[in-house]
């Protein structure tokens, strides 16, 4: 699977008194799908998952997906402490039909989580689970930072196929991407190199179905020789006039598929980094600042992919500050308040954290202005 871009991880939204505030989700999700972002992840970090009961989460997953376009790769944060639990949640997520599960490393009991723990969590994960593993090291978050030699090993498991790196060492980065140039893939995308998956793939199918049923009952209801000889096609006919001019092209309905070589991919968590993570070989990144400002997130990977660094290096520095200060020392509060401002619903967010002071939410303003959403 390519998980190449931009990928916000919403957040989840509360109603004052702490309740989950399903409505906007489902309103943040539709307007992140009309974005380019390449994805959506639900229940990240900024999403609070760990604030959140069992059932609040999968309902959590089932409204957010509920919302989502159809040619979003989405992501279902299913981590937990234990094997047993992370792949309760990932089978669930796959019912659903997510495109792919991001675990973070387990990190209560620290002093047991030695390589050999750690090797078995993930391998036991990923040889059950039925969606692809994104391993989740959020060192700041978790007081574990999972050591790059362990990532490398467990990337040549053929179900981990990525790491979101949140530790912002830009050393990391460049060794991660370095230990893993061995792992050679095959992934599905479209003819513009954009992610597919089987999500996808049955969303195309489902709708050349319905459209051909459609064509199908109106020639039925004219019953005239001319609609007759304007029918429908059949199946046979139909695939006979989608068949792809070049073998290395597949057509389901109206998407056109081919196969990319990818390897093991390095996505990041630290906006305020995205250039330079992106100059050492990141594919992409899981940002909490892409959920007040996926555009300009997006401008800096859309600049570097098209080969203009210095461009993608001036839009960089356009919102380093603001990422550092709103994400780094503000958190999940900084980030709500951010989006309010930028029309996405944040809300409160739920205890042990505290509402902003004005003091702060006047410098998040002065930070935030000017900055695409």
């Amino acid at each position: 699977m390519l998980l190449s871009g931009i990928f916000p991880p919403i957040t989840t939204p509360f109603y004052p008194d702490g309740e989950v505030y399903y409505k906007k989700i489902e309103s943040n999700v539709e307007r992140y799908s009309r974005t380019p972002v390449a994805g959506i992840v639900v229940l990240g970090s900024t999403g609070e998952a760990i604030f959140l009961s069992d059932q609040e989460r999968r309902d959590v997953l089932k409204t957010a997906l509920a919302a989502a376009a159809h040619n979003k790769v989405m992501i279902a944060g299913t981590g937990a402490e234990s094997a047993h639990e992370t792949l309760q949640l990932t089978e669930y997520a796959a019912e659903l039909g997510y495109d792919a599960a991001l675990v973070r490393t387990p990190h209560y009991y620290k002093k047991q989580m030695l390589p050999a723990n750690l090797l078995a969590f993930y391998r036991t994960v990923a040889d059950r689970s039925a969606l692809p593993i994104i391993i989740y090291n959020f060192p700041q978050a978790t007081g574990y930072d999972m050591p790059a030699e362990l990532v490398v090993e467990l990337a040549g498991h053929p179900n981990i196929v990525a790491i979101k790196e949140s530790s912002g060492n830009l050393d990391k980065v460049k060794q991660l991407v370095e230990g893993t140039r061995q792992v050679k893939r095959q992934a599905t995308v479209t003819e513009t190199f954009e992610a597919v998956t089987p999500r996808m793939l049955k969303a195309a199918a489902a709708e050349s179905e319905k459209q051909s049923r459609e064509l199908v009952s109106v020639a039925a209801l004219v019953g005239t020789a001319e609609s007759m000889e304007r029918r429908a096609p059949s199946p046979v006919e139909a695939n006979s006039a989608t068949k792809p001019s070049s073998a290395a092209v597949t057509v389901v309905g109206k998407l056109k598929t081919r196969q990319k070589e990818v390897g093991f991919q390095v996505m990041v968590g630290a906006a305020h980094q995205l250039e330079p993570s992106l100059s050492l070989g990141a594919v992409g990144a899981i940002l909490a600042f892409a959920c007040p400002a996926p555009m300009a997130c997006y401008e800096i990977c859309a600049a570097f992919k098209d080969g203009n660094h210095a461009l993608a290096r001036e839009k960089q520095e356009r919102v380093r500050l603001a990422a550092q200060r709103v994400v780094g020392d503000l958190g999940i509060p900084g980030v709500k308040c951010s989006m309010d401002l930028n029309g996405y619903y944040g809300g409160p967010s739920r205890l042990p954290f505290l509402p902003l002071s004005g003091e702060q939410k006047s410098e998040i303003e002065r930070l935030m202005a000017g900055i695409k959403s």
